[in-house]
């Protein structure tokens, strides 16, 4: 049994409805958190001084962006391996 508060009339709110925004929910969490969490193992960073853990966080959520605009790589870890072996092609994806 699941509970959900939402703002939507019980004449929208039907299952299907509910089932959808369930998952897109669900999607959000796997391809940028689930990422953030397991390839970056952001949740073991030791940065914790003034804007730090905020901006390392946007420098995350960009190469993340960055990999998947790209649409060469399938798996982010396997992008970030080939970034860090061609410097010069992390270099000119970031438009330097």
């Amino acid at each position: 049994m699941v509970y959900g508060v939402t703002s939507l009339s019980k004449e929208k709110a039907k299952a299907e409805r509910l089932l959808e925004l369930n998952r897109g929910q669900w999607e959000i969490e796997n391809r940028l958190f689930w990422v953030r969490d397991v390839t970056f193992d952001e949740d073991r960073s030791r940065v914790r001084k003034k804007n730090g853990t905020e901006i390392m966080s946007s420098l995350r959520n960009l190469a993340i962006s960055l990999i998947r605009l790209k649409r060469e790589f399938r798996y982010i870890p396997s992008a970030l391996r080939y970034f860090s072996m061609h410097i010069d092609k992390a270099m000119m994806l970031l438009g330097i």
